[in-house]
């Protein structure tokens, strides 16, 4: 018994926590996908309907000249991480609310029930570039050096989704309000970020103040493995810098709020 007893892994905190984030993320993964008939498809079917849409709007019917060709590319560039951006905050605004008994009766670290948010859509989005990559040999894009900076990009959405994450999952049980603003704030930001339009379609006046919203940089290096003019540093550096920010202080936020969020859930 004794050397039964020897033999058992002893797991460090990290590695029963990441453990633990996997085993929650396949939940929700397969959950979501278990009573759906098409499955994945409805993981990419939203963004490819949006992007028909906006590439029908702008090169059929207005045929105002917007973005880079080809369009279809230039959108889907930006309106995949958008979809996992989005997503993650708006669920977020549940992420205590809706499992409420599990997270009381658990005693994992309550971070998880964010990040496991962050990672079970990005999964779907990493799902979804093969899509990509068929739309860019179908239509003719060029792809660069840049495309190695994809990476990158994932990083610092990451840091930027989940730090926004923490910050948005326990104030809203205490301001039930909230999650209708969030989604209001995420209405206005789509039209505020270059996902429709490139930062080269903006006014002089404001290529700089663009660069303050993080998302500008995050998308600017998604879409320069094909149009290597969106890359722009200053607006990465911008958007690291933003993304850190807010992951500090979602970590100093979520730390003096989870006791409290633990009572009143």
């Amino acid at each position: 018994m004794s050397s039964i007893a020897e033999e058992r892994p002893v797991w460090s905190p990290f590695a029963r926590y990441r453990h633990a984030l996997w085993l929650l993320t396949r939940r929700d993964l397969r959950v979501r996908y278990s009573t759906s008939a098409l499955g994945y498809v409805w993981s990419i079917l939203d963004p490819l309907i949006m992007s028909g849409i906006y590439w029908f709007v702008f090169t059929q019917v207005f045929q105002r000249p917007v973005g880079s060709d080809p369009y279809i590319v230039f959108l889907l560039t930006a309106l995949l991480p958008w979809m996992w951006f989005n997503g993650t905050v708006s669920d977020s605004t549940r992420a205590f609310l809706r499992e409420a008994k599990l997270i009381r009766s658990t005693k994992i670290p309550r971070t998880i029930w964010v990040n496991r948010l962050v990672l079970s859509k990005g999964i779907e989005f990493l799902a979804s570039i093969p899509v990509l990559a068929l739309f860019a040999i179908v239509a003719g894009a060029t792809v660069n050096i840049n495309i190695l900076l994809f990476p990158l990009a994932i990083i610092i959405q990451t840091v930027l989704t989940v730090g926004i994450g923490l910050i948005v999952a326990p104030l809203v049980v205490f301001f039930r309000d909230l999650e209708r603003a969030t989604k209001l704030v995420l209405r206005f930001l789509f039209y505020a970020s270059p996902i429709i339009y490139g930062t080269s379609d903006l006014p002089e006046n404001l290529h700089f103040w663009a660069a303050f919203n993080p998302l500008t940089g995050i998308f600017g290096i998604y879409r320069s493995g094909f149009f290597p003019d969106e890359l722009d540093w200053f607006a990465v550096a911008v958007s690291a810098a933003v993304s850190l920010a807010l992951l500090g202080l979602g970590v100093l936020v979520f730390r003096r709020l989870e006791r409290a969020v633990l009572k009143e859930i």
